[in-house]
This record gives structure tokens, C-alpha cells and sequence, in this order.
């Protein structure tokens, strides 16, 4: 099947939304229905678009009925980020998982390309892709060193996963088609075929802008999420009241009605399995060391969601700083940087585990059901999950 540009996603073989599902138009994002998460005011978006100059491009791979997949690109800035590098930093919560490049990230404390997510069994063909357009770029004749930094979640359950499906044209599709503004949501990109809390996952972001008092700093998450848990919604027990929850059949001593098919990626007895990526930015001029620092705090964001990082979890999060007075040039000695000091990361802190706590909440309430590989993922039901919310006062 030959596949066609649409709208800068490179698609093949779309199909309608499930019956009985909303389209993508049409769901709601977590403010959409009156969740706030946290203390702290989003950015004009609410996405981690919202810091100056981060760029994110999806390409969304629909093949038959069995591929059900995707990349989605980050950029750091609108330059060359190896010839403007920016400080970074990788916090790994659980390290089940493929994240290619992270040694150089934590022995120099920055990245020097794009950020690309996939599943699991295309890190290395879209590393491959995306090391050769870069190389491709004006002013990168020379350069034989190059720290592709690609991470993944598996998608395995809805996608042809050992077909590794994803092709440099798609790798190169995601990176030109980077833009700022809204971000799409959901089952798209490198979300396409994952799956999150028993029901379907994707990519989801969120924003916060810290007051003047507390710096004026935008933080910003994007997530790739596809893990297991106990779902709660800004403390409503939404997995748990409407019946599917990690060791749901072990604790309710097998009383529950059968899951409908014997398929264990369908089971509702699951174990927390699964991965989620989470991308972290923002504009504060941060150190390395700051930078992980604050990774490390996403995963209490995580947490709050109801993931407790199961064993076949691979939870990553990548962090960097945008502000240009912490670039860092190849070749040249560091200039004088004006960073933020210890005693400033306690705003930020709080901005980042609330922006990455509204990002997983988006990328459920966004996703759209999807069938691949003879599997359906249910998406969130909207209507149920509100009910729940009033019952315990998080909506009116």
C-alpha cells in the first residue's frame, strides 16, 4: 500500500473512528470538561509548544489492519541543534526500555538532535533515518559524531511491531512537518497504537507558566504514553469505578465478570505493564544538574495518575533548557551562563509535576479507539469518566 502526505502526516490505509466513538474533533482535553490540575496557570496552548521555539511534528503509520503506529519529532529550537546544543538531562524511573543515546546525554550533560519517539523494534531504523537528514542539513559536511537521541514505548498489541514498519520517509515526514502552536493529540504519531491504564493511550501535553514572582518561567511536557496502573483523575478513582485496573481479578477474588477474550494483551488482570516517554522543556536557564533534577520530579506527576512504573515499564524522562544563555557551541570554550540558582527549582518543580499529570490526562481523553492486529483499544468513555468525576466532586 502506497502512502500518502496528508496534512504533513504521512498516512496509509485510514480508516473511520470506531462506532460509538467520538471522533478527534470532538473529544475533549482535560479543561475541556473543567479538570484543573495543580495551582499554576497553563501557556497559550497548553502545550510544551508554549516555550519559546520547541517544535513538535507527528507522522501517524495506518497500514491494512495491521500497522498501527508512528514517530513524533521534538525539536529543542528553530536552529541546528548540534551546531546549538542545547543542556539536557535523562531521568529513568524504570529502565525497561530502548532509549538510544542516553549515555552521552549523561556524560555531557546536553543533546545535540531532535528527540524522536516510536515503538519499540523502530528505534534503530528511525535513529538511522533521522542521522542521515541530519548530516544532509547546510554546515554538517564535516561532522562524523552524532548522539541520535530516540526513545519508545511498545505498541506491540495493536501494531505489526516485528515488521518495524516505520521507514526513513516516515522519520523524515515528522521531522519536516515541526511546527509551534496546538499540538495534536492522542492516537497520532507515536502514540497511534499504544495503550494506557487498560484503555487507549497516545500523546498527550500540557504547559504551566510560573508567576513573575516565582521567575516567569514556562514549563512545558509532552508524553507518549502506554503503561499500566490504577487510574485516578485529580483524585477521583475513575479506573477503579468503572472496572478495569491493574490485578483487578486477583483482588476481587475472580468475581468479576471474564474478560472477553483470552488474549493476555486484553487482559484486565494485568500487571502494570507497559512504558510511558515523557518529554520535558522549558525556557528557565537551567544547568544539567537542574535539569535532572527536575526529570526526576515528572514522575511524581506520573504517580498521581496511578502508575506504579510495573516491572515491564520503561519510564523516561528527557529534560532540556531552551534559554539561549545556556546554548552550548561545539568546539568553543563555555561562555559565561546566567543560571537559575538552587533555591529558584521549587516553582518549577510543582509547574513540571503538574503539567506532566495533565499531559497523560490529555492523551486519554484525546485518544480515539483503534483496532489493529484483531485487537480493539477502547478509549476513555467520556461520558462515564465525568460521571465518575462528579461523584467525587473534581467536575461540576
Amino acid at each position: 500500500m502506497v502512502a500518502a502526505l496528508v496534512g504533513g502526516v504521512l498516512a496509509a490505509g485510514l480508516t473511520g473512528p470506531v462506532a460509538g466513538q467520538r471522533p478527534d474533533e470532538t473529544r475533549p482535553r482535560a479543561r475541556d470538561l473543567g479538570i484543573e490540575v495543580g495551582i499554576f496557570t497553563p501557556g497559550r496552548w497548553n502545550a510544551i509548544t508554549d516555550v519559546e521555539g520547541v517544535r513538535v511534528g507527528h507522522t501517524t503509520v495506518r497500514e491494512g489492519d495491521r500497522v498501527r503506529t508512528g514517530v513524533t519529532a521534538v525539536f529543542p529550537h528553530d536552529g541546528n541543534a548540534y551546531q546549538s546544543r542545547v543542556p539536557a538531562a535523562i531521568h529513568v524511573g524504570n529502565g525497561f526500555g530502548k532509549l538510544l543515546g542516553v549515555t552521552q546525554v549523561r556524560e555531557l550533560g546536553e543533546m545535540e538532535t531532535p528527540i524522536l519517539l516510536t515503538c519499540t523494534l523502530c528505534v534503530w531504523r528511525a535513529a538511522d533515518a533521522m542521522v542521515e537528514w541530519i548530516l544532509g542539513r547546510d554546515g554538517m559536511e564535516g561532522v562524523r559524531s552524532l548522539n541520535a537521541l530516540v526513545g519508545e514505548t511498545n505498541d506491540g498489541g495493536l501494531n505489526d511491531i516485528r515488521s518495524r514498519p516505520v521507514t526513513a520517509d516516515h522519520v523524515v515526514a515528522a521531522l519536516e512537518s515541526a511546527s509551534t502552536g496546538p499540538v495534536e493529540e492522542g492516537s497520532v504519531g507515536a502514540g497511534t497504537g499504544t495503550r494506557a491504564f487498560g484503555w487507549k493511550g497516545g500523546i498527550g501535553t500540557s504547559s504551566r507558566v510560573l508567576p513573575d514572582e516565582l521567575s516567569g518561567h514556562t514549563v512545558g511536557v509532552l508524553v507518549q504514553s502506554n503503561f499500566g496502573g490504577i487510574l485516578d483523575i485529580a483524585g477521583a478513582p475513575v479506573g477503579r469505578s468503572l472496572g478495569r485496573y491493574s490485578f483487578r481479578g486477583t483482588v476481587s477474588g475472580g468475581e468479576q465478570e471474564p474478560a472477553p477474550t483470552a488474549d493476555p494483551w486484553l487482559d484486565q488482570d494485568d500487571t502494570g505493564q507497559g512504558s510511558i516517554m515523557i518529554v520535558v522543556a522549558t525556557d528557565a536557564p537551567l544547568s544539567d544538574r537542574n535539569l535532572e533534577r527536575l526529570a526526576s520530579r515528572a514522575m511524581m506527576g506520573l504517580a498521581r495518575t496511578g502508575s506504579f512504573a510495573g516491572n515491564g515499564s520503561g519510564d523516561y524522562v528527557i529534560a532540556f533548557s531552551t534559554a539561549p544563555s545556556v546554548r552550548r557551541l561545539p568546539g568553543r570554550l563555555p561562555a559565561e551562563a546566567a543560571e537559575l540558582g538552587n533555591d529558584a527549582m521549587s516553582g518549577l518543580f510543582q509547574a513540571v509535576v503538574e503539567a506532566t499529570e495533565e499531559a497523560i490526562y490529555n492523551s486519554l481523553f484525546k485518544a480515539t479507539s483503534v483496532t489493529g492486529m484483531g485487537r480493539t483499544a477502547d478509549a476513555l468513555p467520556i461520558d462515564e469518566t465525568v460521571a465518575v468525576l462528579r461523584q467525587y466532586g473534581v467536575v461540576r
